[in-house]
C-alpha cells in the first residue's frame, strides 16, 4: 500500500481525487444523455401538436368559407370604373371591383353586373375627395358600395370586393 500512496503523491493526485473526477465525468455524461433524450421527445411532441393545430385550422377555414358564402357562388369582375369626383373637379378616381353572387342559376349576371357598374359610376361622381380619404373613408365607401349592389340585385349579391382604388 505504501507504494500506491507514494505513486499517488508523486503524481500529485490522491485516490479520492481521481474517484471524484471519474464520478463528475460520469454524471455529466448521464445528464447529457438525459437532455438529448428529453429534447428528442419534446421535439416530436411539439411537431405533432403543430401538425394537429394546422389541420384543425385548415378545417375551420374551409367550413367558414362554405358557411359565409355557401358552395354555390359566382365571382364576376366589373370593368374598371373611372370617373371624376364632385370635389375637387379635377380629381379622378379609378375603381376595380368584383361581385360575389350567391345562388345557383343567378341568370343574367352579366346584365346585373353592368347595372351595378353603372350605379357605382353614378355614385362615385357624387363623392368628394374628403369622403374617400383615409382608412375610414375607404371603409365607408366599401359599405356604401356593398349596400348599393345588394339593393340593385335584390339580395343576389353577397359582397362587392374592392380590388384596387386609385385617386389622382
Amino acid at each position: 500500500m505504501a507504494k500506491d500512496e507514494d505513486i499517488a503523491q508523486l503524481s500529485g493526485q490522491t485516490v479520492a481525487t481521481r474517484h471524484s473526477i471519474v464520478s463528475l465525468v460520469a454524471a455529466l455524461v448521464g445528464l447529457t444523455a438525459t437532455a438529448v433524450v428529453l429534447g428528442v421527445l419534446l421535439g416530436r411532441h411539439l411537431a405533432e401538436a403543430v401538425r394537429v393545430a394546422k389541420r384543425d385550422d385548415e378545417q375551420a377555414l374551409g367550413s367558414q368559407a362554405i358557411g359565409k358564402y355557401g358552395a354555390d357562388l359566382e365571382l364576376r369582375e366589373l370593368p374598371p370604373i373611372i370617373a371624376n369626383l364632385a370635389d375637387p373637379p379635377d380629381a379622378r378616381i379609378r375603381l376595380q371591383a368584383a361581385i360575389i353572387f350567391v345562388g345557383n342559376g343567378v341568370g343574367k349576371s352579366d346584365v346585373l353586373a353592368a347595372q351595378i357598374g353603372e350605379d357605382i359610376l353614378g355614385f362615385i361622381r357624387t363623392l368628394s375627395l374628403g369622403q374617400v380619404g383615409g382608412a375610414s373613408g375607404l371603409q365607408h365607401l366599401r359599405e356604401d358600395l356593398n349596400e348599393r349592389a345588394t339593393i340593385r340585385s335584390d339580395g343576389r349579391v353577397r359582397e362587392l370586393v374592392i380590388q384596387a382604388l386609385v385617386v389622382q
